[in-house]
């Protein structure tokens, strides 16, 4: 029996051809045409002025960091249900990262919650669009203004996203993407930063490229960073971008049909969606009420590992991991909702060449499970 792996890169269509002329042209490195394509055409797509290259999602958001001055002392509020290279990316520039329980009904950073954990020290505020769901910016950005404090979007998880209509990445002033072997989008390795400051842009893409005077060569007034992205890898992206459309629509066909398949087992739940969002499609979430099914989400993953069928857990609460929990603990953070759902919830396979046969295989397979 074949394995079923979680995620799988879809590079059925331009890939090849767009790397092997990058390869010809000599264009290998940090600059090049698909370079400048992808940043013009991610942008376009994202609604902004601009989109900045860099080497991964975790870089895109230490630099964000950097570009918006956050400093050793500052604090950041950051939901504790997330990726850790959210709160690795505020360790990065020596701040501390304050968790935030997730609302129940986004999985997303809690807007409710965000002004009790508040304090002189805060500067800014991380939401995460978990899971491809995007979280309630208008909320969270009124939060902000009244307490004068910055925003930075995680879309590392929610490439085209929408809220009420507007892209993911176009909703604060700086927003950060991953484009991380599993995403919708990928180039193994990569990521992205979209802005709509132009000082903001300069200052960005001078920490990117070493702190380099983009008006005097080889002059550096400040100390920068190598985060830049290669011609090759966007090569990859500008493939995948062409053909977006059709990514999204084949990914929210698997959605559909595992929402259809799972639908009535008993302690099988799905992720929520607001009114007002359009989700990206990226990886299919459950959860499992073990009173309900009979199994705990660990069990039904084991079962379906010696099936063949790869699935992954949620993230496991930050609050609750080594480098923050006594931090957490000192803080008195209590994160019932996070806590719940990093234990019970979990991804099944979602990419592009999942057949019908394949997810046939998965629903008859948890189904079977229950007791």
């Amino acid at each position: 029996m074949s394995k079923i792996p979680v995620a799988a890169p879809d590079l059925s269509g331009h890939e090849e051809e767009y790397v092997v002329d990058a390869i010809r042209s000599s264009w290998i490195s940090s600059t090049g045409p698909y370079l400048q394509r992808f940043e013009k055409e991610f942008a376009e797509l994202c609604g902004t002025q601009a989109a900045i290259a860099v080497c991964n999602g975790t870089v895109a958001l230490h630099l964000a960091m950097l570009a918006l001055d956050v400093r050793p002392g500052d604090e950041v509020l950051v939901p504790s249900l997330t990726y850790i290279a959210t709160a690795n990316a505020v360790r990065y520039v020596g701040a501390e990262p304050v968790f935030v329980d997730v609302d129940p009904c986004t999985w997303c950073i809690d807007p409710a919650k965000l002004e009790a954990a508040i304090t002189r020290r805060t500067k800014g505020i991380i939401p995460v669009h978990l899971y491809g769901h995007p979280a309630d910016m208008d909320s969270i950005n009124h939060i902000a203004a009244v307490h004068g404090l910055w925003v930075v979007e995680d879309a590392a998880e929610a490439h085209l996203a929408r809220y009420k209509g507007r892209p993911v990445g176009s909703l604060a002033p700086i927003a950060t993407f991953s484009f991380y072997g599993n995403k919708i989008f990928t180039c193994g390795e990569g990521g992205a930063i979209t802005l709509n400051d132009k000082h903001l842009e300069l200052r960005t893409r001078t920490l990117r490229g070493q702190g380099m005077d983009p008006q005097r060569r080889y002059y550096f007034p400040v100390t920068g960073y190598n985060f830049r992205l290669t011609n090759l890898a966007c090569a990859l992206l500008c493939a995948q971008l062409a053909r977006h459309g059709e990514i999204i629509e084949r990914r929210r066909q698997i959605f559909s049909a595992y929402r259809e398949m799972l639908a009535g087992i008993p302690g099988i739940g799905f992720q929520p969606v607001a009114a007002w969002a359009q989700p990206a499609p990226w990886l299919f979430c459950i959860t499992v009420d073990q009173k309900e099914y009979g199994r705990s989400r660990d069990e039904l993953m084991a079962l379906l590992e010696e099936q063949g069928i790869e699935t992954r857990p949620f993230f496991i609460g930050l609050h609750q991991l080594p480098p923050f929990r006594q931090e957490s603990q000192r803080r008195g953070e209590k994160l019932p909702i996070t806590d719940s759902l990093s234990s019970s919830g979990m991804n099944l396979p979602t990419y592009a060449s999942l057949t019908d046969g394949d997810m046939e295989r998965i629903g008859r397979a948890i189904r079977n499970a229950r007791r």
